[in-house]
């Protein structure tokens, strides 16, 4: 067990600005868009590319000092980037690239939600600001930032505009990777690469505002100009990324299915669930059951584990804790080693796409999701949450 003292210390340190529920109001999204001096290249660089061994493997990794500002308008000063889609990672990846004085325009349906927001954060109708067919016609690069299940829809639209000698960008291999599903077939005369921040569009934000910039992948699936490489880079600074690591569009969508569903989003609310009601039933408080099961984790163990491994996690704990977490971690992970295997299965056969396709595609999803939210966050162990949160020091 770690104190609550040093719980505070480490959450002081280490803690992340929160993300935002997708439900806010315009008022509250527009807080990400403040503009924000070129903060990445205000951060000392002193590496560069590098051959690295991660684990006894040897990748090549590019940083934001590889394209300096100069580099960058030399790569990408010509293009006009058509951001299509103004979610939280079109939103994020158009308002960096538009500080890092990249020629940027948004590509939306006029007069909706998106489309005032975009207004808000200063792009204008008519000059940076237009229908998704016009930005596409006006794009040079198409950065396609549209959901999964909104790109499959678009398609028909967007790919006429797909000329020879233009560039489709994508943050996500899915619609490429599971065409048969969503008949998103590129030309072949033209480049498609991709850029895959390591997660949310309000942290991709948050970080290149903090002067720090996010990980992220990429990936060339043709390269008709022969410069999909360089432009791939370049542009993986240009939207925020701070490291870049090479992959291709078919791993980066089965990890990147596999760990939402998985540790990073369904695993982890799964062994919270399990875990919180296992102390319901065996009499303790909800304010015990939830510090035990999510407050100590989020707020003093992940941030250890983030700084220098689980070992150093555990090296920090009691004594007790260290014996108990030894011998226990074996049988969770042949628990749930089946569970992941089934899993990556059904991402690799498709059988996972087709459902969330289905799913996501249905007139009614926003509100089918919006009840399934509400019945997370009207749980007792979520309504538990909030007052222990309102506790934390720093909010007092």
């Amino acid at each position: 067990m770690i104190s609550r003292a040093s719980a505070a210390r480490a959450f002081s340190a280490l803690a992340r600005p929160a993300v935002a529920r997708p439900a806010l109001s315009l008022a509250a999204r527009s807080a990400v868009s403040r503009p924000t001096p070129i903060a990445a290249a205000a951060v000392s660089q002193t590496r560069s590319i590098k051959t690295l061994d991660f684990g006894g493997s040897k990748e090549v990794v590019y940083e934001r000092s590889d394209v300096p500002a100069a580099k960058l308008q030399e790569v990408l000063g010509k293009d006009v980037c058509a951001v299509i889609g103004y979610g939280t990672q079109g939103r994020a990846q158009a308002l960096n690239a538009r500080d890092q004085k990249l020629n940027v325009i948004v590509g939306l349906r006029k007069d909706g939600v998106s489309w005032k927001l975009a207004e808000k954060d200063g792009f204008v109708a008519g000059k940076t600001l237009f229908p998704i067919e016009e930005a596409c016609q006006k794009g040079t690069i198409i950065m396609n930032l549209l959901s999964d299940a909104g790109q499959k829809d678009a398609w028909p639209t967007m790919k006429k505009y797909l000329t020879k000698g233009k560039t489709l960008y994508f943050s996500h291999g899915f619609g490429v990777v599971y065409s048969k599903e969503t008949g998103i077939v590129p030309p072949k005369d033209i480049d498609v690469i991709l850029c895959a921040p390591k997660g949310s569009g309000t942290t991709v934000r948050s970080l290149f505002q903090e002067g720090r910039g996010i990980n992220a992948s990429i990936a060339i699936h043709q390269d008709v100009s022969g410069k999909a490489k360089e432009r791939i880079i370049a542009l993986g600074v240009g939207v925020g990324a701070g490291y870049i690591y090479e992959t291709t569009f078919k791993k980066e969508v089965y990890s990147d299915l596999t760990g939402e569903r998985g540790v990073l989003m369904g695993a982890i609310y799964g062994l919270f669930k399990a875990q919180y009601e296992v102390l319901r039933k065996k009499g303790h408080s909800p304010s015990e059951a939830f510090n035990e099961t999510v407050e100590e984790a989020t707020q003093s163990l992940y941030p250890l584990i983030g700084q220098n491994g689980m070992d150093w996690m555990y090296a920090n704990c009691s004594t007790t804790a260290q014996r108990g977490a030894l011998d226990w971690y074996d049988p969770f992970y042949k628990a749930t080693l089946p569970v992941f295997e089934d899993l990556y299965e059904s991402v690799e056969n498709g059988s996972e796409t087709r459902r969330t396709l289905e799913m996501n595609s249905r007139a009614d999803y926003r509100e089918q999701l919006e009840k399934e939210l509400k019945v997370i966050r009207e749980s007792e162990m979520w309504k538990a949450g909030i007052t222990v949160r309102s506790l934390r020091p720093e909010r007092n």
